[in-house]
C-alpha cells in the first residue's frame, strides 16, 4: 500500500486486498437505505393528501437534501467517523418514523395546526429531524459503497438508491390492504429502521485513501476501449470550487430539480386515486429502475440513457393526466344524472369517500375525490393509469444514480462525492416545487400533470447536450 500507482491521466491508485465483508458492507447499506424509503415514499404516499401533510414533506425533502452534504465533508475529513453519522442517522430516522406514526397530519386540517403542539411535533420529529437523519444515512451510505467499489462505483450505489425507492412498498402494500392500521405500519418501520442501521453502523467502514481492489488492475481499466466510448473521462479533476465555476454543476441541479419535483408528485397523484396496486408498482419501479439504468448507461453512454428516462417521465405525466381526465368525467357524469340512485350505485361500486367528496368538500380532500375517480372502470381499472405508473416510475428514480455517476464522468472521481452532494441539495428545491403541483392538483389536476410533464421534458432535450468541462466547444458532443 505504500507506493500508489498512476494511470495515463495521473490518477493515482493504491491496490490492496479486498476484505472479506465487503460484500456484507455493500447489504448491510442496502438494508439501511431500503429502511428510509417510508419516511419520503410512504409518507408522501399516505399523509400528502392535506396542505399540511405536504407542508411537512417539502421541509422533510428540504433537511434531507440539506443534511447529506456537512455529513460527508466532515467523513472525508476524518472528523467524523461513519459509525457516529450512522448511529445518529438511525436515532433521527427512528424518531421520524416514530412521530409519522404518533402524530399524522390528518389532524391538522389546515396550517394553522401546524402551529399547534401536535404540529410542531410533526414538524420537528418527522420534518426536521427525521428529514436530516435521512440524509445522513443516503450520503454515508453512498459513499461507503462507492468507495469499496471504485471499479463499478456508478452500478453499485445505483442499486443501494434503488432500495430507497422500493423499500416503501411493503408499507404500501399494508396500507392498502388494512388502511386503519397506517399508524401500526409506521411503526413497526421506525423499529425496523432503527435496528437495521444500527446495525449498519456496527461495520461500514472507509476504505484507505485511494484504495484499489489487488485484484483488478487499475491502468488496464483505465484504458478499457470499451468503458471510454460510453463513459469518456473528465479531463481533469475538479475540486468542488472549480466545479461550482463551471456552466455544467447548475445545469444538473437544475434537472435534479424539475425530475425530483415530478417523481415526489407522482406518488401524491397516484396515491389520490386510490390505485394501491398501481402506487405499489410506481414506487417499485422508482427503485429498480435504477439498476437497470445503470447498466443500459454502461451500454450506450449515460447521457443517452439519462434522456431516455427523462423522456420516460414526460410521457407517465401525460398518460397519467389523461387518466385524471376520463375519471374526473366520470365523476361530473355521475353528477349530471341528478339521480340519488345512480349516484349510490357509482359510490357501491368502490368510491364513496371520492364521490362525495367530488360532490361538495372543498380543501384538503378535494385531491383525493378530483385524482381518485368515484368509478373504478375510469379510474382504479384504467389501463392508462397503470401504464402512467409504469412509465413513471421508470423515470422517476432512475435519473438519481445516472446525475451522481455523470459527476463522476464529468468532474472526475476524487471529489465526485462532495460535487454530487451539491447538486443532490438541489432536491430541497424539488420539494418546494412538487408541494405547488400538488396543491395546483387540488382544483386543475389535468394541468398540474401537463406542468408536470413539461418539466420532465425539459432536461430531456437538455442531457444529450451536456459537455464535459474543460474540452473545446469545437469538440463534437
Amino acid at each position: 500500500m505504500e507506493n500508489a500507482i498512476r494511470d495515463w491521466r495521473g490518477r493515482s491508485y493504491r491496490p490492496g486486498p479486498v476484505p472479506a465483508d465487503r460484500v456484507r458492507m455493500f447489504r448491510l447499506a442496502l438494508a439501511a437505505m431500503a429502511a428510509i424509503s417510508p419516511l419520503q415514499y410512504g409518507y408522501a404516499a399516505l399523509h400528502a393528501r392535506q396542505a399540511s401533510g405536504l407542508t411537512l414533506l417539502a421541509v422533510w425533502i428540504a433537511c434531507q437534501a440539506a443534511g447529506a452534504l456537512p455529513a460527508l465533508h466532515l467523513v472525508r475529513r476524518g472528523r467524523l467517523s461513519v459509525r457516529a453519522c450512522l448511529v445518529a442517522g438511525a436515532a433521527l430516522s427512528g424518531l421520524g418514523l416514530l412521530t409519522a406514526a404518533l402524530v399524522p397530519p390528518d389532524g391538522l386540517f389546515s396550517l394553522d395546526g401546524l402551529l399547534s403542539g401536535d404540529g410542531l411535533l410533526a414538524l420537528a420529529g418527522y420534518a426536521v429531524l427525521g428529514g436530516l437523519g435521512a440524509g445522513l444515512v443516503y450520503g454515508v451510505c453512498g459513499e461507503v459503497v462507492s468507495s469499496w467499489y471504485p471499479e463499478r462505483p456508478a452500478s453499485r450505489v445505483g442499486l443501494i438508491t434503488g432500495a430507497f425507492g422500493y423499500g416503501a412498498v411493503p408499507l404500501l402494500l399494508w396500507a392498502g390492504i388494512a388502511p386503519g392500521m397506517t399508524s401500526a405500519a409506521f411503526l413497526v418501520c421506525a423499529v425496523l429502521a432503527t435496528a437495521v442501521i444500527a446495525t449498519a453502523a456496527r461495520h461500514l467502514r472507509l476504505p484507505p485513501a485511494q484504495w484499489w481492489p489487488a485484484d483488478v488492475d487499475p491502468r488496464t481499466h483505465a484504458l478499457d476501449a470499451a468503458r471510454l466510448r460510453t463513459s469518456p473521462e473528465a479531463v481533469k479533476q475538479f475540486g468542488l470550487a472549480q466545479a461550482l465555476r463551471t456552466r455544467t454543476l447548475p445545469a444538473l441541479a437544475l434537472m435534479l430539480v424539475c425530475a425530483g419535483a415530478v417523481s415526489v408528485f407522482d406518488v401524491i397523484v397516484v396515491a389520490g386515486t386510490g390505485a394501491w396496486g398501481a402506487l405499489a408498482l410506481l414506487v417499485a419501479l422508482n427503485g429498480a429502475g435504477r439498476s437497470v439504468a445503470m447498466r443500459a448507461a454502461e451500454l450506450f453512454g449515460r447521457r443517452r440513457v439519462l434522456a431516455a428516462v427523462f423522456g420516460a417521465l414526460a410521457l407517465g405525466q401525460l398518460l397519467l393526466a389523461v387518466a385524471v381526465q376520463n375519471a374526473a368525467a366520470g365523476v361530473t357524469a355521475a353528477q349530471g344524472a341528478g339521480s340519488d340512485a345512480a349516484l349510490g350505485a357509482a359510490q357501491g361500486a368502490g368510491g364513496d369517500a371520492a364521490l362525495g367528496a367530488a360532490q361538495g368538500a372543498g380543501g384538503d380532500a378535494a385531491l383525493g375525490a378530483v385524482l381518485g375517480a368515484a368509478v373504478p372502470e375510469a379510474s382504479v381499472g384504467s389501463p392508462l393509469l397503470w401504464l402512467g405508473a409504469v412509465a413513471a416510475g421508470l423515470g422517476g428514480g432512475a435519473f438519481y444514480p445516472l446525475l451522481a455517476s455523470l459527476v463522476r464522468e464529468l468532474f472526475g472521481a476524487e471529489r465526485a462525492t462532495e460535487i454530487h452532494a451539491v447538486v443532490y441539495s438541489a432536491k430541497a428545491v424539488a420539494g418546494v416545487v412538487a408541494v405547488t403541483l400538488a396543491l395546483t392538483a387540488l382544483t386543475a389536476p389535468g394541468a398540474a400533470l401537463l406542468a408536470a410533464a413539461a418539466l420532465a421534458a425539459l432536461p430531456a432535450l437538455a442531457a444529450p447536450r451536456l459537455r464535459i468541462p474543460g474540452l473545446p466547444a469545437t469538440i463534437p458532443l
